[in-house]
């Protein structure tokens, strides 16, 4: 039996969940095959604009519309390392390709396109990212500690970052304000 792709869904989480690195995010899945899941999780940031990491790489911005806008927490596996998610593929040296309009891009060039303001359109820039090994996704998703459904772009770079759990959910026709945060199986 042929196990079915994550790939370009949502992953949100229930309000049961109460690992501190998901409580209450949605996460974008970018690869899910065989050997486990790469996600980005869109709906929280940490204390650092994207000028900030700019000028940490050395990379002049004065050209920049967006420094003041906040990097987000991608997940906690290497998060010292940055991710671009963004709309519009374009030509960067190192991306993964989530489906024909989105991409996630580890190379410093999209970086240096986006000091020069002549990066995406849309993007959003992370630290980290969220990993799940063989299996464990599966497994977690059993145990009800996730709701999976499609991707949607205006919630991931349109929607105020604060909204993205509940639009996410909402896409699904749940209300995560009605469920109870305890869990149960019959």
């Amino acid at each position: 039996m042929e196990k079915s792709s994550l790939n370009d869904q949502f992953l949100i989480a229930m309000p049961a969940l109460r690992d501190p690195n998901f409580e209450q995010t949605v996460t974008l899945i970018c690869q899910h095959n065989q050997d486990g899941a790469l996600g980005i999780v869109i709906n929280r940031t940490i204390n650092l604009t994207v000028g900030e990491v700019l000028a940490q790489m050395d990379l002049p911005s004065e050209y920049f519309n967006d420094a003041d806008t906040p990097v987000h927490y991608g997940g906690p596996v290497q998060s010292e390392r940055g991710f671009i998610l963004h709309r519009d593929i374009g030509n960067w040296q190192s991306t993964l390709a989530i489906n024909e309009e989105i991409g996630l891009t580890t190379s410093r060039d999209i970086l240096e396109a986006m000091a020069a303001n002549e990066g995406p359109k849309h993007s959003l820039l992370a630290l980290g990212y969220a990993g799940w090994g063989s299996g464990q996704l599966e497994y977690e998703l059993g145990e009800n500690a996730w709701l999976s459904g499609p991707a949607d772009y205006d919630v991931i770079f349109s929607t105020p970052v604060g909204d993205r759990w509940h639009a996410a959910a909402k896409l699904l026709g749940v209300d995560l304000h009605v469920l109870s945060p305890e869990t149960g199986h019959a």
